[in-house]
This record gives structure tokens, sequence and C-alpha cells, in this order.
């Protein structure tokens, strides 16, 4: 980078520093307690839950013991399209240990799954009809559930089952999907297709070039824990301990299956062995609860391996194109990343690629949009950082590409086309440091020593390269959050929210935020969360959990505070001061700019004789996002080795550099981010899901044969970050548990381009595609 460039980023980021607030009030004001610091927010402390995990304690979905507990074993479909022609059951139901064969001619009358995005409190994976008919809409569908008093019993008694199959002609191919029909994708309700200008005329015209078509292939969900359910009807109430990131959603979204009143329908989720979007509601937990209500029992259904590749969707497969066309100079004149990616008649969920593009460069002309061509198949969802992680190994290499072709290194070249305003919307950017993150890390890993021509270094039998690309993922924060918040006598508080920890520290940081705000020790903070009988209905989803909880807390400690200096009356120190005024310390209330004003919530309490009080706040709706373009940034640089002689691949080391606002916990978010970057060196090396188009079958439903990176696969992995706060973020801090995972793939890519001179552009970079 330019000497020049370093000179304005230093400049812009040090102004930052100085300006930026420390945290966030509704209406956009400066948080008075944002600078007020107990040592809390912002330590790097050892996760709450880890000693129940390390003793056995912490009890997942699965795990919950009931009386007269049954377990349930699901039989799949082996046909894409058509219909059941014939059924029989009689080995099964006569099989040792069998309680129930359910099929769609027992089954009880259920509606289908509200299809997420539908509602507001819609968690369905699909709109298809659970065990109500004979049709079949994809291979892997369920077509009977068991139950009998052991797993082993049920998975026996489910391969009793003698079915066969009236198919009818589907549509398993991509290329036949293609030339059949496609149509424009819509993602969350909106078009992905963005126009300004005359993007393709521009590169015609355009003094340098680059214009390829990118692929990725298909990805399956393998959570550590896979998809599971414990459930029990109690009269007319369901009760559900599920392995899921939205228990509100949950609870509504089953409710509207069995058609009964959501608050009778109780969905606790206390610990959730990973999601990464996957765990919302599929078929296994309402074919849970329906054979429950048959059978008058609790039900345990936990799927296998095999049973989450056949029931819950992944990330569907994308073509790209990306063309940018520039100046003499570099600077980006036009923009065009369309595609086509696959999905179902049963779920719109698509790929949503061109979601980083809308944000990074700079151009004055843009084509985005994606097609969507319909398939008889298992319908798609969410995965970790839906659309960029994809898209960015696109657009990414696309810059390297382009940076080789004109001579430039590629940083500079990204330096040359940072926008100063959201090049899409116009709107200025929240908080922005790209390039200061491109800097620091540059110089942390090495990159003056990267030579600039292809194949040049080698060590040994070993070609070495170096690559590096922009990550990205923006700030959400959903509406409809509330928390409530007590405070006893004692000097203990329990803040209670329905949100959830699926292992990325949800409770530890909420804890620390809680309690500082609060100033109050943490052991002394609980927090209740993974319950839909708690306030607000918070799902844990493009991380933007730590932003929808804060945004709740600080509306709960706002109002609490309110509440506490009424009853303090005007026999207190803090009479006549306003809640902007007051904050929370050393177990009680204290005036920000006078602390010798002070009231502990114990006197507070005792003099109103009340032993608690507890009140519910609920968070301003997400406007801040209409005024500001907020997203988390990062630089990302890889170093791979690729053997002359046998083409295998190796990424040696990895480093990101990130602006995430305020880390509000250094030692969790380091986690986050290494578990993202270990995935997307899965989805760079090795992820693929074998779908096979003549049956529509997924043909590797296992991890020994759908691989994922291992420990010899994953380099030692650096990390740094800036820590500026984010302006207009609750606590400055903006979402980090997807963009770990976004420029990955096309930093090894370039990395590999580097080293070999060989341009791989279809995921993944297998030893093949290296000879």
């Amino acid at each position: 980078m330019s000497t020049i460039v370093q000179s304005v980023v230093q400049s812009v980021v040090k102004k930052a520093i100085e300006l930026a607030p420390d945290a966030w009030m509704p209406g956009g004001k400066p948080d008075p307690l944002g600078r007020q610091k107990h040592g809390l927010v912002g330590a790097s402390v050892s996760r709450i839950d880890g000693p129940l995990k390390v003793q056995g304690d912490a009890r997942f979905a699965a795990e919950f013991a009931l009386e007269g507990l049954v377990f349930a074993s699901v039989r799949y479909s082996t046909i894409p399209k058509g219909r059941i022609a014939s059924l029989d059951t009689a080995h099964a139901e006569a099989a040792p240990g069998v309680v129930l064969v359910m099929t769609h001619r027992n089954a009880p009358r259920m509606k289908p799954m509200p299809l997420f995005g539908s509602a507001q409190k819609a968690a369905g994976g699909n709109d298809l009809p659970i065990l109500q008919d004979d049709r079949i809409h994809w291979n892997g569908q369920p077509v009977a559930l068991v139950l009998a008093h052991t797993q082993e019993e049920a998975d026996h008694a489910a391969s009793l089952i003698a079915l066969d199959y009236a198919a009818e002609p589907a549509t398993t191919s991509f290329e036949a999907a293609k030339a059949k029909c496609t149509e424009p994708a819509t993602f969350m309700g909106q078009p992905l297709a963005v126009a300004i200008g005359d993007a393709e005329a521009a590169l015609a015209k355009a003094a340098h070039r680059v214009d390829q078509v990118y692929r990725t292939p298909r990805h399956n969900h393998n959570p550590i824990e896979p998809h599971a359910a414990t459930l029990l009807w109690e009269g007319e109430t369901l009760r559900v301990h599920d392995a899921t990131q939205a228990v509100s959603h949950t609870a509504w979204s089953l409710a509207q299956v069995f058609g009964i009143e959501e608050d009778k329908v109780h969905v606790t989720s206390p610990f959730v062995g990973g999601g990464f979007g996957s765990k919302t509601l599929w078929e296994h937990q309402v074919l849970g609860a329906a054979a429950a209500k048959l059978a008058g029992r609790p039900v345990r259904i936990a799927l296998s391996r095999e049973g989450v590749y056949r029931v819950v969707g992944g990330r569907t497969l994308t073509e790209q194109r990306v063309a940018i066309g520039t100046d003499e100079d570099g600077r980006f004149d036009a923009i065009v990343h369309t595609g086509t990616i696959a999905t179902t008649a049963h779920n719109g969920m698509p790929e949503p690629f061109i979601l980083a593009t809308l944000n990074l460069y700079g151009a004055r002309n843009f084509k985005l949009g994606i097609d969507a061509a319909k398939l008889d198949m298992i319908a798609n969802t969410f995965m970790r950082a839906p659309g960029e992680a994809v898209g960015t190994f696109a657009l990414e290499s696309a810059v390297d590409e382009l940076a080789h072709d004109l001579g430039l290194d590629p940083i500079e070249l990204r330096a040359r086309n940072e926008p100063e305003r959201d090049p899409v919307k116009g709107t200025p950017f929240s908080s922005r440091n790209l390039l200061e993150a491109y800097r620091t890390g540059a110089e942390r890993f090495g990159w003056a020593h990267r030579s600039p021509e292809p194949g040049m270094r080698r060590e040994g039998d070993w070609r070495v390269g170096m690559g590096c690309a922009t990550a990205t993922y923006p700030y959400h924060r959903m509406p409809g959050g509330a928390a409530r918040i007590t405070i006893r006598r004692d000097g203990t508080a329990l803040v209670a929210i329905a949100a959830h920890e699926m292992g990325m520290g949800t409770a530890t940081v909420q804890t620390q935020i809680c309690a500082e705000r609060l100033g109050l020790p943490m052991e002394s903070v609980s927090f209740a969360y993974g319950d839909s009988a708690l306030p607000g209905m918070v799902l844990a989803g493009g991380s933007q959990q730590t932003a929808s909880i804060g945004a709740s807390v600080v509306a709960a400690q706002r109002l609490l505070v309110a509440e506490l200096l009424k009853l303090a009356g005007n026999d207190t120190p803090l009479a006549g001061l306003s809640p902007d005024e007051v904050g929370g310390t050393n177990g009680g209330l204290a005036g920000i700019e006078h602390p010798d004003r002070f009231e502990s919530y114990a006197s507070i309490l005792s003099r109103a004789g009340r032993d608690e009080i507890s009140v519910v706040g609920e968070a301003p709706m997400p406007l801040e996002t209409e005024h500001w373009s907020m997203h988390s940034y990062g630089a990302v640089f890889a170093e791979v080795r690729v053997n002359a002689v046998t083409g295998e691949l190796r990424v040696s080391r990895f480093l990101g550099s990130y602006d995430c606002g305020r880390i509000l916990n250094p030692k969790t978010a380091a986690s986050q981010f290494k578990g993202g970057i270990i995935m997307g060196l899965g989805l760079a090396l090795m992820e693929e899901t074998q779908f096979d188009e003549r049956s529509g079958r997924i043909m590797n439903p296992s991890l020994a044969e759908y691989h994922v990176p291992v420990h010899l696969d994953v380099p030692a992995i650096d990390l740094i970050w800036n820590d500026i706060a984010d302006p207009h973020a609750p606590m400055g801090a903006r979402g980090i548990g997807e963009i770990g995972i976004t420029g990955v793939a096309a930093a090894v890519a370039n990395a590999v381009f580097n080293a070999t001179g060989k341009r791989v552009r279809d995921l993944p970079i297998t030893l093949d595609k290296l000879m």
C-alpha cells in the first residue's frame, strides 16, 4: 500500500477513535454509561458454561430423561418425485419393542410448517405437508416414523417397513432446470437485483477488464450436535426440549402446525451444539410431536448424521459471473455480478451471493442479479454467511485477477476503489476502517515479502504463495427484542430474554454486559435464555444476537433506573437526577458526573419495603440501518504450499485482521473468528455435497465421505482487530459470528495462483485441479 494511502488511513482512523462514543442509545444519542468502565466489558472471560459441559452437567436436547420415554426412527423416501404406491407396516409393528408406526395413513391432521420469512415468527424450513398424503417431493423425504422402547429397536423396525413407489418425472439436473426455466430470485422478500447506470456498456468500453465465471458446490450442515428434540404433551400443552436457534419462532410455528394457541407450546433450548443457520423447524420436530400425541408418551427424536442430510437443508450451488471494468488507473467503472442458483418450489431460499458486492467497492455502474432454477430436491436453508461466504469467493478472486492483469498490488487496487459512501444506497458508513485493517494485517503477515509474479517462490518440492481478500458481513438487529431485568434486595440480578447459546459465548458476554451496566460483579448476575416463555423473540442468526440482546438490555436497564429513582423518592442522595444522569456501580446507583451521590439497590428496596423490582424493556426498531451503511469488515491473508510433484495443497499460515466495532470479550471473539476461518478453509479445500443428478439423492451423507477440516488441515491462525466502537450500534459492537468464513476461500485461491500460476474458479480446490 502506498505511503499516501497509509497516511490517509491513519488520520481517518485517529479521527474515528476520537469521535466514536463507546456505546449506543435508542434514538442515536450517546450512551452515558458508555464511558463508565468497570473492567468487565472488553475482558477475556472464560465461558461460564464451560464447567457444566466439561462435567457433563449441560443437558442437550436428546439428553432429557422423562418417564415413559420412547425413541423415534425415521424412514426416508428413495425417489425424488412421485407417490407411495404400496406400504406395508405389519412386520415393523410386530417387531420387538415397537410402540407405534406412524405413516400418512394414521398421522394426526396437521398444517404445513409456516415457511421462514412468511410471518414474523415463522420458522419452517419448507411449506410441504408432513405425512398428510402419499406424495413424494424430494429424495429423503420422511415417509414413516417408528417409536420403540430403545433406539436400536426403533431403527430395526423402521428398516422392516415395505415401500414401493410410483415415480414421476423429476427435475434433478441443474443444467436441465436452467434450460427449462429460471426466474429472478428474492431473499427475505426482497428482489436480488440492482441496476445502476449501464454496466455492460461501461464494461465494453473499459480500458481494462476481467470477466469470468466462478462456481461453488452444494454444502451440507454438520453441527457437532445432530438435530434432536424431546417432546411430550401435558394435556393440550406441547412441551419441547429442542436443539433450536429460535425458541420463540419454533413455539409459534408448532402452534400453527397443530392448530393451538401459542402459549400452549413451550420450547426450551438451554444448550445447542452448533447451528450455523440449520437449527430452526424441520420435519423431525413436527413428526416427534405428532407421534407423542398419538402414542400418549414422551418422544425423543434424534436424527442420525445421515438423517440430517435427508431432512435438513444446506447451502445451494452457485454459478456466478463477475466482470469488472476499470479506467487506465484501475478505478472501477463497472461491476457486474450475476448468476444462477438452484432452489425448490417448496422453499424460496436462494444463496444471495451478491450481498457483499453491494457495499465493498465504488463504481459508477452496477449490474447485480441472481436467477433461480427450480429442482425437485431437499430445500435450501441458511448456512453461515449465506451469500457472503460464496459471493466473496467470486468477487475477491476477480479483484485479484484484475490486479494481476494491471500489474498492481491487490491491496493497492482495493484502496483505489474504496468508496466514501455506500455505493448502492448512498448512505454514509457508520464506521468503516477496512484499509486500516489491510495495513495492519499486511504488516503483521509480511505481505511485503510476497512475489508479485506467480510461481517464483519455491522451497524444495513446495511452491509457496500468498493471497489476500476482503471479508465482510452486514450488521443486523432484529425487531421485537425485549428483556426482563430483576434486581433483588440481596444484591443479585436476573436478566432474562428468549435468546440462545449455541457455543459462541452468548451467556458469558451478555452476563459481562449486564453486570457492567448494573454495577454488579459477574457472579451476582444470572442470565436466563433459551426458553420461549421468556420475553423477546431474538433469533440466533445473522450475527445479530449481541446487538439485539444489547439493545433490549439497554432499554430495560434505563427503565429499571427510572423505576428505582421513583422508589427512592426524595430521601436519597440521587434525588433530582434523571435516568440519563445515573448509572450502576458498586451494587447500586450513582450519579455519572457526581459518583458521591450513591445509594445501593439493597437500600432503595429496603426503604421501599420491596424484596425485588422487575421491569421489561422493549428495544426500539432497528432504524439505524436506514440512516447508515453498517457492516463488519476484515482483511484476510493466506499462505499456501502446493507440492510440485503431487499437487498436494496445504495452507501453512492464515491471518485475519478485523474491523468489527468494539470487541466485548476477546477470548470468545477469537474463538468465533477462528471457527469461521476454519469453516472457510473447508469451503475452499474440501466441502462438497455429492448430489446424484440421476436420482436427486445426496450420496455422501456422513462425515466419512463429506469432508470437513481436521487438525492436520488447519494452520496456525493469527488474529488482530482494531476495537474501534461503532457509534450507531449497541455497545459499539457489530456481529462477528459469520464474518470469519467470508473472504477465506478467495484468499486461499489467490494464494494458490500466486504459488502456481493456476487460477481455480471452481470450488473446492482439490488435487486434480492443481496437477
